[in-house]
């Protein structure tokens, strides 16, 4: 290489945007998979539709999933027995519930981060916020930099009703601002929680049913900044690069909409299929550049729809077991939960890494991916770089 080409190379690797610092929270309450229908049924005043309990039984013994941690108590459910109909108006109530616990989640996710990153919070100087629903005025957003203390100038980004893809969305944007602003640090907060779509059994709507069993809720912070102090910032990955896009022919296949019963939600059984067959084409376009095509020789960090996304990714792309081994793992203990599940991941992975005695943060592997899928069916793409482990 030549030296001018090197020094255009060192340039790049320098401004890359790269994670600081990550936290995560969930609510106290703990759902173990196994007891969850006869809660559920409970709860919903449901015991009678026996056939349906049986139903529900199977898609929670084949979720893989063991726990998973919500808000919603039966005493809640109690006080606000809308909630637990499955088509009675109810969205004054949850919208409530929302808009102050998804504020509250955040903001323990976010002190966590804060407090790893281990810098004053006057360095924040951007702070992104994204949750499925809890839309006010001013939103969640305006909350968190009050509660958390942040600079009354800090500059803030609010996302509402994204969906399962935005943890690459939010990585997206905080990259772009990052490696623009050499003096920013921003703050991501994703707090996600399912008061808004929780809801009884129907005849009728399965695909309702299979929500109820996989929905958790979750809080995930990172903190994000180019250009890294290595005397007192410790980098855990490096965003390379991003993209986003719609998977062809796939309307319809992952909606919300908002109504008077709440977030309701149609989720069509391809979903799997449409989203398997278009990641070899999206890992293509991503690795290209990098002269990378053998996808074993990343590391993993996708998104947990649901049991039957990871075994056809697996299959599709040809991926060793392992490969899903720490995305497996935060649905195995937390469920879907959303936009925050990547950052779980991430988190669970450098953990996993340094207990293992891998040299980097990506399971001793220098090169990841980070996959978000969602409503659309939209993906976001995001290569990442490991960082060599500080013990």
């Amino acid at each position: 290489m030549a030296p001018e080409e090197s020094r255009h190379a060192e340039t790049a690797v320098n401004r890359a945007a790269t994670v600081l610092a990550i936290g995560t929270a969930n609510p106290p309450n703990c759902y173990y998979q196994a007891d969850f229908p006869d809660f559920y049924f409970r709860a919903t005043n449901s015991d009678h539709l026996t056939h349906l309990k049986q139903k529900f039984k199977r898609i929670c013994e084949k979720s893989m999933i063991e726990k998973r941690y919500l808000h919603l108590t039966e005493e809640i459910l109690k006080e606000n027995p809308n909630i637990a109909s499955f088509e009675a108006p109810s969205l004054d109530v949850r919208h409530n519930i929302q808009v102050k616990e998804v504020v509250l989640l955040g903001k323990e996710a976010a002190l966590k981060a804060i407090n790893e990153w281990g810098q004053p919070k006057s360095k924040i100087t951007r702070l992104i916020v994204c949750c499925i629903a809890g839309v006010d005025m001013p939103g969640a957003d305006y909350q968190l930099t009050k509660l958390l203390g942040l600079q009354l100038s800090v500059k803030r980004f609010m996302f509402y009703h994204l969906g399962c893809y935005a943890g690459g969305t939010v990585l997206r944007l905080a990259k772009d601002i990052a490696e623009n602003n050499k003096e920013a640090r921003v703050l991501i907060v994703r707090s996600e929680m399912t008061p808004i779509c929780f809801r009884g059994p129907s005849e009728t709507h399965i695909d309702s049913m299979v929500g109820q069993a996989i929905f958790g809720d979750g809080a995930a912070a990172v903190i994000v900044g180019a250009n890294p102090d290595l005397s007192i910032e410790r980098p855990i990955f490096e965003l390379i690069s991003t993209s986003q896009t719609i998977i062809p022919e796939s309307d319809g296949a992952i909606e919300g909409h908002l109504l008077e019963v709440g977030l309701s939600f149609q989720l069509y059984q391809t979903v799997p299929s449409l989203i398997s067959n278009c990641i070899e084409t999206c890992l293509s376009k991503a690795f290209t550049p990098l002269n990378i095509s053998d996808w074993n020789s990343l590391f993993w960090i996708a998104h947990p729809g649901g049991r039957a996304i990871l075994d056809d990714i697996e299959a599709t792309v040809g991926l060793k077991k392992e490969k899903l081994k720490a995305t497996r793992q935060v649905l195995n203990d937390y469920g879907n939960m959303s936009s925050a599940c990547v950052f779980f991941i991430m988190d669970e992975m450098r953990k996993k890494s340094l207990a293992n005695g891998q040299v980097t943060t990506g399971e001793g592997l220098k090169w990841g991916v980070l996959f978000g899928f969602g409503p659309g069916v939209t993906v976001e793409t995001v290569v990442l770089s490991s960082v060599p482990l500080i013990t």
